[in-house]
C-alpha cells in the first residue's frame, strides 16, 4: 500500500483499498478451509494457508504452531500503544464441514488484520494489531488453552464476526446484529459402574449400570422442568452397554449444561449431578463425575458494538444493536471476554430454506461466494472499528472503564 493516511477518514480510505486488493487471495483462503474441512486440534490445512498467506505480507512478525498448540498461529504489527486483536477459527464439525460458518470467521479475521495492518503502515500510528488463530471452538476451546498461556494478557480489545443465517434478520438490507450475549456452558461426564451377569441365566446376580444411566437420564427429564426458560440441560449416552444379554457393567453419559451466567452454569451443574448420584444409590451402582470443562457467558463491549454500528452506518450498511437478545449458544469467546474488552458481531449469509449454523444446508450457505463477499463487507466495519480504537483515545477509554465495570460483577 502507497496511499497516507492522516485523518481517520484516509484510514478508511486505506481499509477499503486493502480488502480490494487482497480479495483473490483471501477467497482462495476461504475456499482451501471449507473444501477441506478439518476437526478440533487437526486444523493443519487451514493453519498453513493462513500462515503462507500472511508470510508474504511484508512486515509482520509471525508465529505458527503458536503457544504450544500446533494448528494456532499468531501474527502481529506496529510498536508502542496500545494491542488490538483479531481471532480466526477454522474448525469443522464432524460430518457436516463448515456448518458453522468457521471459514467465514476466519476470513472476517484475517481480512480486517491485513485492513489494520495497512491503516497503521499508512498512518505511522503507535498500536499494535494482532491475529490469532484460534483452534478447537467446536469442541474443548482453543481460545481457554491460548489465554492460560497468555495470548490475552496485554490486550486492549478482542474483536471477531460470526455468522448466522440471513433469514434472522429479513431483508439483505439489515446485515446483522453488533450485540450477541450468549450462555455459559459446563461440561461433565458421569461414569457408573455396576457387575455383569448373565441377563437371561442370574440377572439378579448383576448391579446393572444401564439402569443408573437411564434412572438418571430421566431425572434429568424431570428436573427440566424445574429450571428457568433460559437454561438447559442437554446430553447423551457414550456407553450404554456391550451385549443385550449381558447385564452392563459400566455406562457412560456425557452432558452440558447452560445458563446466562457461569456462576449460574456451575450451580445448575450441581443440581444435574445430583440426579446421577440418585440413580447411583437407586440401582447400587458406583458412580464417577468428571469435569470437562467450561465456557463463560460472553461480556460484550458495548461501546464497541456503538462503534460498528456507526461505522457500518457511514457505509450505508444497516446493522441492529438488540441488547435484550441472547443467543442460546456458547463460545470461548466468552471466555476472552473475562480476560479483555471483547466483541463478537453477527452477520447474516445466505441459507437454504433459513437455515441455521449446524445444519448441513447452513454449510453450504457457508460456502457461497456471496456469503464471503458480505464477510469482507462486514470485515469493512469491523476493521475501522479496530483502527479507531488503537488511535482514538475516547473509545479506549470508554471500553476500558466498560470492561472495569463488568468485571466488579466477578
Amino acid at each position: 500500500m502507497t496511499l497516507k493516511a492522516t485523518t481517520l477518514d484516509e484510514a478508511k480510505a486505506v481499509i477499503k483499498q486493502s480488502l480490494v486488493s487482497y480479495t483473490d487471495q483471501l477467497w482462495e483462503v476461504n475456499q482451501k478451509i471449507f473444501n477441506n474441512p478439518e476437526l478440533a486440534y487437526e486444523e493443519v490445512g487451514a493453519h498453513d494457508a493462513i500462515v503462507a498467506m500472511l508470510n508474504t505480507v511484508e512486515g509482520l512478525r509471525v508465529v505458527p504452531h503458536a503457544y504450544g498448540l500446533a494448528t494456532a498461529f499468531e501474527a502481529e504489527y506496529g510498536s508502542g500503544g496500545r494491542v488490538l486483536v483479531f481471532n480466526a477459527e477454522y474448525d469443522a464439525l464432524p460430518g457436516i464441514g463448515h456448518a458453522c460458518g468457521h471459514n467465514l470467521i476466519a476470513t472476517v479475521g484475517l481480512s480486517s488484520f491485513l485492513a489494520v495492518v495497512d491503516a497503521l503502515r499508512a498512518s505511522g500510528a503507535p498500536g499494535r494489531v494482532r491475529l490469532l488463530g484460534t483452534p478447537a471452538e467446536e469442541t474443548s476451546g482453543g481460545k481457554v488453552k491460548l489465554i492460560a498461556a497468555g495470548a490475552y494478557k496485554d490486550v486492549g480489545a478482542c474483536l471477531m464476526m460470526h455468522p448466522t443465517t440471513q433469514a434472522v434478520y429479513g431483508p439483505e438490507s439489515v446485515y446483522g446484529d453488533a450485540f450477541d450475549r450468549t450462555l455459559a456452558i459446563t461440561g461433565f461426564s458421569i461414569k457408573f459402574k455396576g457387575k455383569p451377569a448373565h441377563a437371561a441365566l442370574a440377572p439378579w446376580d448383576g448391579i446393572n449400570a444401564l439402569d443408573a444411566a437411564v434412572a438418571g437420564y430421566t431425572a434429568i427429564s424431570v428436573l427440566r422442568q424445574q429450571i428457568r426458560p433460559d437454561e438447559r440441560i442437554h446430553g447423551i449416552i457414550t456407553d450404554g452397554g456391550q451385549r443385550p444379554n449381558i447385564i452392563p457393567e459400566s455406562t457412560r453419559l456425557e452432558y452440558g449444561v447452560r445458563a446466562p451466567s457461569l456462576a449460574g452454569a456451575l450451580a445448575l451443574q450441581k443440581r444435574a449431578i445430583a440426579c446421577f448420584k440418585g440413580a447411583a444409590e437407586s440401582t447400587g451402582c458406583e458412580m464417577e463425575a468428571e469435569e470437562l470443562g467450561w465456557y463463560a457467558d460472553l461480556r460484550t463491549s458495548i461501546p464497541i458494538c456503538n462503534a460498528f454500528v456507526e461505522a457500518m452506518g457511514d457505509l450505508g450498511r444497516e446493522v441492529q444493536c438488540n441488547t435484550g437478545r441472547t443467543t442460546p449458544a456458547s463460545t470461548d469467546q466468552g471466555n476472552v471476554s473475562y480476560e479483555c474488552p471483547s466483541w463478537h458481531g453477527i452477520f447474516g449469509i445466505p441459507s437454504e430454506d433459513g437455515a441455521y449454523p449446524h445444519t448441513a444446508n447452513f454449510a453450504t450457505g457457508a460456502g457461497l461466494r456471496k456469503s464471503f463477499d458480505r464477510a469482507l463487507e462486514n470485515s469493512e466495519g469491523q476493521a475501522t472499528v479496530g483502527y479507531r480504537f488503537l488511535v482514538d483515545d475516547e473509545l479506549a477509554a470508554d471500553v476500558k472503564a466498560k470492561f472495569d465495570e463488568q468485571k466488579k460483577k466477578d
